[in-house]
C-alpha cells in the first residue's frame, strides 16, 4: 500500500498516466503486459505506448518498478487518495475560485445523491462542526 506523501510532493498525472494508475490501484503490483490487456479494450493503445508511459511514471515518481523477475513489475507510487486530494484542490483552485463550499453545492445540485449518500453527508458535515468547536 502507497504511504502518503507530502501534497505536491509529485507532479499532476496525465489523463492517460490516471488509467495505469487505476489498472495499478485496483489490480496491485502489474506487468506492462496486464496493464496493457486491461486498458486496450477501451483505450485501443498499443504495448509499446503503455511501456513508455509506465517507463516515464518511474521517472516522475508516480510507479515504482521491481526488476527481479524477467517481466519487470510497476506498482504504483503515490495512493490514490494523494492523487484525489491533487486533482481536488487543482480544480477547487481553478474552476471554483478557492472555494470548496463552490464545489460542494455544484454536486449536490446536479447530483441524484441517494438518500443513504446524504445522510453521510450530514454526517460529516455534523462531525467536522464538533471538531471545529473550541
Amino acid at each position: 500500500m502507497p504511504k502518503r506523501i507530502q501534497k505536491r510532493a509529485f507532479p499532476k498525472p496525465s489523463e492517460a498516466e490516471l488509467r495505469i494508475l487505476n489498472v495499478l490501484w485496483n489490480e496491485g503490483p502489474s506487468t506492462v503486459r496486464t496493464v496493457f490487456e486491461r486498458l486496450e479494450p477501451v483505450t485501443q493503445v498499443g504495448y509499446t505506448t503503455i511501456l513508455k508511459l509506465m517507463q516515464i511514471m518511474l521517472d516522475k515518481g508516480l510507479a515504482g518498478r521491481d526488476e527481479q523477475s524477467r517481466s519487470h513489475v510497476y506498482s504504483a507510487a503515490i495512493s490514490c487518495a494523494d492523487v484525489q486530494e491533487l486533482l481536488v484542490d487543482d480544480l477547487v483552485a481553478s474552476v471554483f475560485g478557492g472555494s470548496r463550499k463552490r464545489l460542494v453545492m455544484q454536486i449536490l445540485e446536479r447530483s441524484d445523491a441517494t438518500p443513504e449518500e446524504l445522510t453521510e453527508l450530514r454526517r460529516i458535515f455534523h462531525s467536522n462542526d464538533e471538531e471545529a468547536k473550541p
